[in-house]
């Protein structure tokens, strides 16, 4: 890859992390908003039951899987049949997938009582909370169609080199949400089913968003077209097994509250907002990476250029590394004062922020990994090798199950995050160990070498940021002043520090990075 080449995906990444930072902290503000308004108890466990469902399609589909199953299929049509039969492949895709969400979504909202059952077993001892929960279900699962739809807008949209539009659909839903709670909620009998409505009307609002823009690159879904498009069953061969490959975390979440029903209450939501603070440079960085890098490698794949695949991917896993492992540093180290910032205050208690900080400490220990995972599975998909991350999906799932019911005795709740962070890990080390036997070309020596310089300039990071605390976050104020006078404090040093130990140990990502800093501000 040529330098030009890589400053322009650092910088198409760039924005899409700029978009994806003002969407989390939206989110962020959502989930505050939920947090004063319903605690950490049992009505939020039964929210975050409820949305766990259709939130699992959304992490599926809005964070790239059907994108991913959809690009490589969709840039092969257009470079070897034209725009006129690509155009036509998105339009059938389009009818195709709705008639299938659909079908999934009616089944989903009759058998509701089974899926909580199924998902939540622990509720089914209480009929008050079981039967809120399978009604919220059916209020949220329609938004499965409307996040289904807007993955094939994305797909298009991503494929001509549109990032902006498709970033922002987590913004559009965050606010959906918020309004919810402020306009909807005070009027319900039952205020949690006017959030469940925020929901649902959110998907809705992402779905036009991606339609609009997409008319300007010349698709139009009203036209008439086929049902069945032949390009349609490779599109479907990849789905499949690309949702199982890139689901190991989603998954693993939700098979974290079906453990967690059975623990005592308030479990589950500490355990979500927990993801919910991995899920912040997650999505900044890892996805946003991903998306952005999935085109560049499809092309390449297409070409026959493992050689450049795989030195493009190389690059990517080290920029990723290269922010990841600092970020992740920064949250154990200031996990406490974060959740107490963004969530004590109403029915969030100090008791929670503890909890919740306990389970972050287990969750961000594997955000590296939950991040280079999206890299690596890009890659595999660019080669449209979707049943490889699949079986290693599989296999790290089960391996996940096993930890949480040997750790569980001694972590409670918190061994649910702790097995998925080791999950995440052994599933990176298996995707890399099946690249390096499918491509050949790894520079693994290089990538370590990279991964050896973040980890020491992160590590002395968090010291200095361990010492700036103890001065800049005094226990006795507790003022929101304070609070946040402290933690943006401590959050500054930690920037510069790591900055200066960058420039000492990775010259070449700081130098990329720089340049694509210099092209997002001139464009």
């Amino acid at each position: 890859m040529e330098k030009n080449e890589k400053v322009k995906m650092a910088k198409d990444t760039g924005i899409v992390m700029v978009i994806t930072l003002l969407s989390r902290i939206f989110g962020f503000i959502r989930d505050a908003v939920i947090a004063w308004s319903f605690g950490a108890g049992f009505i939020s466990d039964i929210f975050f039951v409820a949305f766990r469902i259709p939130n699992l399609i959304r992490r599926l589909f809005s964070e790239g899987v059907l994108s991913l199953a959809f690009i490589p299929v969709f840039i092969e049509y257009l470079s070897t049949k034209g725009k006129k039969e690509a155009f036509q492949l998105a339009r059938s895709a389009f009818l195709s997938f709705f008639l299938i969400l659909a079908t999934v979504t009616m089944a989903g909202i009759f058998f509701a009582d089974v899926l909580v059952t199924v998902f939540a077993p622990g509720f089914v001892s209480s009929p008050e909370k079981f039967a809120l929960t399978v009604s919220l279900t059916r209020i949220m699962l329609p938004f499965i169609i409307f996040i289904g739809l807007s993955a094939i807008c994305m797909g298009i949209l991503n494929t001509f080199g549109h990032f902006t539009t498709p970033s922002l659909s987590p913004f559009i839903i965050n606010i959906s949400m918020i309004g919810a709670i402020l306009i909807i909620s005070p009027q319900m009998a039952e205020p949690i089913k006017g959030l469940a409505i925020g929901v649902l009307l959110g998907g809705i609002l992402q779905l036009f968003l991606q339609g609009a823009f997409l008319a300007k690159t010349g698709i139009f879904f009203r036209e008439k077209t086929v049902l069945f498009h032949q390009g349609l069953k490779r599109i479907g061969i990849l789905t499949l097994p690309a949702a199982l490959g890139a689901s190991v975390f989603p998954i693993n979440a939700l098979l974290d509250s079906l453990i967690a029903s059975f623990l005592v209450e308030g479990s589950i939501s500490h355990l979500y907002y927990a993801d919910r603070l991995v899920q912040f440079p997650l999505g900044i960085f890892g996805i946003a990476a991903a998306t952005v890098l999935l085109p560049g490698l499809t092309k390449e794949a297409s070409s026959k250029n493992y050689q450049a695949l795989a030195k493009t991917m190389s690059m990517s896993l080290k920029m990723v590394l290269f922010i990841t492992v600092p970020a992740m540093a920064g949250m154990i180290v200031l996990r406490e004062p974060i959740i107490s910032l963004l969530f004590e205050r109403g029915a969030f208690e100090t008791q929670n922020v503890r909890l919740t900080a306990e389970a972050l400490l287990y969750y961000g220990i594997g955000l590296w990994a939950f991040a280079s995972v999206r890299i690596v599975v890009s890659t595999f998909y660019a080669l449209q090798d979707t049943y490889t991350p699949a079986r290693i999906a599989l296999v790290c799932i089960v391996l996940k199950i096993i930890m949480a019911v040997v750790f569980i005795r001694f972590l409670d709740f918190k061994a649910l995050a702790l097995s998925t962070s080791l999950a995440s890990v052994l599933n990176l080390v298996f995707l890399m160990h099946a690249l390096q036997l499918k491509l050949g070309h790894i520079d693994l020596k290089d990538t370590g070498s990279s991964l050896i310089r973040t980890i020491t300039g992160a590590v002395l990071m968090g010291l200095g940021v361990v010492l700036c605390s103890r001065v800049m976050l005094p226990a006795a104020d507790n003022s929101l002043l304070a609070k946040s006078t402290g933690l943006f404090g401590c959050i500054f040093v930690g920037i510069i520090l790591y900055g200066i130990f960058s420039f000492l140990f990775n010259g070449r990502e700081v130098r990329i990075l720089l340049e694509a800093i210099k092209r997002i501000r001139g464009a």
